[in-house]
């Protein structure tokens, strides 16, 4: 049974969803072990990739919830989560945003390109400060968000920005797995 007084974890994958050895959904898992409320924002159709289904998804979760919330966020999930910021007079706690991708430089092959997410309107990402307390965590050295450009991100946003270190894009592939600095 999930206490009342602590508020609701949101988990808001990117757009490869959540996979089982990923540590969000390790997070989760960890966390509703512990009898904490969480929630998973369940990936839609990939086709779907506009922001604004991706962003009204995000809403539709958050609304069922009463009480407070704290969202976290991996990869496109910011993005989702930044883009939702901009539109929602809901009170979040806090936020942790990991990861997040930098829409501005061409992604890696597999990635949508810029025009693809221009047309699909994450593009161009806010750069406004969000209305909750955040924490940013980039990487040195991953592919999806340049340690500058993360950097960037997490000052326009008014977010902490957190060192990861050599972690890349704190994947299952760069061996996130658990990672207990999250919980």
């Amino acid at each position: 049974m999930a206490s009342t007084n602590l508020p609701t974890v949101v988990i808001v994958p990117g757009l490869r969803d959540h996979m089982p050895e990923h540590w969000q959904t390790l997070l989760a898992e960890q966390l509703q072990a512990k009898g904490r409320a969480v929630q998973i924002v369940p990936q839609i159709d990939q086709d779907k990739a506009l922001r604004s289904a991706r962003v009204a998804n995000l809403e539709r979760v958050v609304s069922s919830i009463e009480g407070p919330i704290v969202l976290v966020a991996h990869s496109m999930g910011c993005c989702i989560t930044v883009h939702w910021a901009q539109q929602t007079t809901r009170e979040v706690q806090g936020a942790l945003l990991a990861a997040p991708a930098d829409l501005d430089t061409r992604l890696p092959a597999g990635y949508p390109d810029p025009q693809s997410l221009a047309a699909s309107g994450w593009t161009p990402l806010p750069r406004t400060r969000l209305p909750f307390p955040s924490i940013v965590v980039g990487s040195r050295n991953d592919p999806i968000g340049g340690p500058e450009q993360v950097r960037a991100l997490a000052q326009a946003w008014g977010s902490r920005f957190v060192d990861g270190g050599e972690s890349g894009h704190l994947s299952p592939a760069d061996g996130y797995g658990s990672w207990p600095k999250a919980a």
